[in-house]
């Protein structure tokens, strides 16, 4: 084996026990895990029988299998920024509508209990950050 193909087994490997391992703690879901998961694998067998590499590469009719590898990776990251995108827009989406069925409740609140006669309770605080900031 050559150095290229150990480099992209270690890899491989480390990508793979470090996945099972955010898993295993919760850390990531199994819906984002189950890609890294996939390409991990695929780069395990592409290491270990190199053959194989070549061999998709004349059948996809790309001249050098490293090209075919780099296009491979680009579609990888696209496909992830594509779900990653989607997942901000439909959180974009819930947020929004929580805020507004949050402010219609809050309204309704107060019109209750301006009609009994009963002091509008104050404004819940948000608790400051924990950023590990300066102290106060």
């Amino acid at each position: 084996m050559t150095s290229g193909y150990v480099f992209a087994l270690v890899g491989a490997l480390l990508v793979l026990v470090f996945m099972l391992e955010l898993l295993r703690r919760r850390r990531l879901r199994e819906k984002y895990a189950a890609l890294w998961i996939v390409v991990a694998l695929v780069v395990l067998v592409a290491a270990v029988f190199p053959p194989v590499t070549e061999w998709v590469a004349d059948l996809v009719g790309v001249t050098t299998p490293v090209n075919l590898v780099f296009f491979l990776g680009l579609l990888v990251l696209l496909t992830v920024c594509v779900q990653l995108s989607a997942e901000i827009s439909e959180l974009e989406h819930e947020t929004q509508t929580l805020a507004e069925e949050s402010a219609l409740l809050r309204a309704r609140v107060e019109r209750l209990e301006s009609r009994a006669g009963v002091a509008p309770a104050a404004p819940p605080v948000a608790d400051p950050p924990s950023g590990g900031g300066p102290a106060a």
